[in-house]
């Protein structure tokens, strides 16, 4: 059970959403002699409570991933409630009036499948792996945990204790996660993407049954929840235990539309610093709210996934060869963009020194690749080695079941829908140099940025 920070999770869909393919597409590299295109179809459909269904069977392995989505993370929370989301996770795990706590992890573990769950910014999902035999059962283990948690006082308090212990050891206990969650409450001025998923401590430690409960009845529905089934299934067998099981829970009441505070005009460049002991190579970020698939106008979002790909991607983009091989400058620089959120984004470029090299000297050669870009533009050859880079990695992305479920649930949980995923190889192609362009002068404005600073002790002050 976890919370994703904020930089690992840009890495994990910035990768993920790079990994996305269709069917059709897939079939000539991937796909045997022997196995029928149709096989790999995706199937979607609604259950009569309103839980959406998505199947991607995938026969070549006799294992199952089932994925339920909570439209709901962080973001969401009520004002002062603080980590609730992530508090909720971890209760889901506990007594339901039909299971021992413990029961559904034992069972799983009986027959060597696998779970856990993840708490973001935009959703809380829960997950298993195990063989297609025991899809019903899992299916029936969520389904009783979705409505019939026993929730005691003095449950919400050894899981808060759990919780709090989470945030000293992972948050408070390290240096960079602590600059990130300042850096945040600094880029974002008024969106609840400025709140650590995991929550404030001073809030976290206020949560309570009456909370807890309040929170599950009005979230956790079926009507608000997307199930990710993919692997060795049929969607007709996936569709009739589906029904069998989350077909029997209730529908909640319709939940109004997620519409959050926005941003103002951002018009000024902003610094945050973090000296500390335990720090010995110092590292900077520099960030920008930017729009994501959601929000963003047509092709934006995919002209500033290959921007970060083109600029910092790997190490074959810009700034690795520029700042590592050929200065020999950096040990590390990079770009990347989080476009799968349900709103704005960020888009973040980052180096760290090497040798006797300076930290000034490392950013001031990231902030010039970035204006490289805004004033002349990408090369032909290198969008379209970009592109392919992006297109081709789906067929590593397709040899794991858990990578497909993600990349379906996680566009569900933020306002896509199956046919976003399917139409991103073409939408991607159809990018110009033009439009990578104009989206790094238009978003990438250093007057307009957020920059972090990671420093050793003994540099305080320089």
């Amino acid at each position: 059970m976890t919370f994703q920070a904020e930089w690992l999770r840009g890495t994990l869909l910035a990768t993920s959403l790079a990994f996305t393919l269709n069917g059709s597409a897939l079939a000539d590299s991937t796909v045997s002699p022997n196995t029928k295109p149709a096989e790999f179809k995706v199937t979607d459909f609604l259950l009569d409570n309103g839980m959406e269904v998505v199947v991607i069977p995938d026969h070549r392995a006799p294992i199952v991933t089932h994925m339920v989505w909570y439209k709901i993370g962080s973001a969401d929370e009520p004002p002062g409630k603080s980590g609730i989301a992530h508090f909720f996770e971890h209760l889901m795990f506990k007594a339901t009036t039909h299971h021992a706590a413990g029961e559904f992890d034992r069972a799983v573990s009986d027959i060597g499948g696998s779970n856990n769950a993840f708490t973001s910014y935009d959703y809380t999902a829960f997950h298993e792996t195990v063989a297609p035999s025991a899809l019903e059962q899992m299916m029936g283990f969520e389904a009783d945990r979705m409505r019939n948690l026993i929730l005691t006082d003095d449950v919400i308090k050894t899981e808060r204790d759990v919780i709090l212990e989470e945030r000293r050891s992972r948050i408070d206990n390290n240096p960079q996660a602590v600059l990130d969650e300042e850096v945040d409450a600094t880029l974002w001025q008024n969106q609840p993407y400025r709140i650590p998923v995991i929550g404030w401590m001073q809030e976290m430690e206020q949560l309570n049954r009456i909370d807890a409960t309040a929170f599950y009845d009005k979230y956790y529905r079926p009507n608000n929840a997307v199930l990710i089934v993919a692997g060795d299934v049929e969607p007709e067998a996936v569709k009739a235990l589906a029904e069998k099981t989350y077909g029997k829970v209730a529908r909640g009441p319709d939940l109004p539309p997620r519409i959050r505070p926005v941003e103002p005009e951002q018009n000024t460049k902003r610094t945050v610093t973090l000296t500390d002991a335990r720090v010995s190579v110092p590292s900077f970020s520099t960030q920008w709210v930017v729009p994501s698939y959601h929000t963003g106008k047509p092709g934006e979002a995919e002209a500033l996934d290959l921007l970060a790909e083109i600029l910092g991607g790997g190490n074959r983009s810009r700034l690795y060869q520029a700042l590592v091989v050929q200065q020999g400058i950096a040990s590390s620089a990079g770009a990347y963009f989080q476009g799968t959120m349900l709103d704005d984004t960020n888009f973040t470029v980052y180096g760290a020194p090497r040798g006797d090299a300076k930290l000034a000297d490392v950013e001031a050669a990231v902030d010039a690749e970035v204006a490289r870009i805004a004033s002349g533009g990408v090369t032909a050859d290198e969008l379209e080695k970009a592109k392919d880079r992006y297109v081709r990695s789906m067929v590593f992305a397709r040899d794991k079941q858990d990578s497909m479920a993600e990349i379906y649930g996680s566009t569900l949980a933020t306002g896509g829908n199956v046919q976003d995923v399917q139409q991103w190889p073409d939408r991607i192609r159809k990018v110009t140099a033009d439009e990578v362009k104009a989206v790094a002068a238009r978003y990438l404005v250093l007057a307009r940025s957020t920059t972090g600073y990671l420093l050793p002790q003994q540099q305080a002050g320089n």
